[in-house]
């Protein structure tokens, strides 16, 4: 059976984080920059995760543009949600990131139960295939909300938000290496970590300088990590003509 998603070398991890930072400030351009508000760039970006996604579950295999096509597009939706769960309801970004831990947790749980594995390295079926890409939107609007909480909510800026991140990645990385823990849990970890790595990295370049950021504007830097995309991508397709 034709595997359907990538393995998880160094390359997705750059292509991932790229992705995911394209997705935060590619939603606050299209929200704000844009003046679209959060509902509307939910619902045109939702519509093109799923054209995308029946394009991807087509296909029945890993095709690398199709693929972080549908993943960017989840980016965007995950940090549009988290921002109307705030901003919109009046939640606030904790009791969005409870929920939304809650949900995932839900997710992966009718998944096992489903498929007796939750490998993300082996997608073979269209029902774990479905389960995979509901865990990967739910997972992203999380790290967009915890992100937000530790930049916000607990006033420790955009800075010091991402270099926490990168200090709890790294213990993530060594955890694999060197223990037996689980590789499926820190792959989770690391995913849910990457996304508000991208997210506080997103704000802040994009953010007012009063505000702790670099005022570079959404719209360059949604072009600035467009074009690290398609440069990482292109290597991506490379390594997958590569095998065949």
């Amino acid at each position: 059976m034709i595997n359907r998603v990538p393995h998880i070398l160094f390359l997705y991890w750059v292509i991932k984080i790229a992705a995911t930072t394209l997705g935060e400030t590619g939603a606050d351009m299209f929200s704000m920059t844009f003046n679209l508000g959060y509902g509307t760039t939910i619902v045109i970006f939702t519509v093109t995760f799923l054209l995308f996604l029946i394009i991807k579950m087509v296909l029945k295999r890993y095709e690398p543009i199709t693929y972080w096509l549908t993943f960017t597009a989840s980016a965007i939706v995950g940090t549009a949600i988290s921002d109307y769960i705030d901003r919109t309801l009046a939640l606030g970004y904790l009791i969005g990131s409870l929920i939304l831990i809650a949900l995932l947790l839900i997710i992966l749980s009718f998944w096992y139960i489903k498929e007796r594995s939750l490998s993300v390295e082996n997608i073979t079926t269209s029902s774990a295939e479905v389960f995979y890409w509901m865990a990967f939107l739910v997972a992203n609007t999380l790290g967009t909300a915890a992100g937000d909480f530790l930049s916000d909510d607990l006033g420790l800026g955009f800075m010091a938000s991402a270099l926490l991140i990168t200090g709890l990645l790294i213990i993530t990385v060594l955890l694999h290496y060197y223990t037996k823990i689980s590789s499926i849990l820190l792959f989770w970890i690391a995913f849910v970590l990457t996304r508000p790595f991208g997210a506080t990295f997103g704000d802040l370049l994009t953010k007012p300088i009063e505000k702790g950021g670099l005022d570079l504007g959404t719209i360059g830097a949604s072009i600035f990590f467009l074009g690290i995309l398609i440069i990482a991508l292109i290597k991506e397709v490379k390594i997958e003509k590569a095998k065949l």
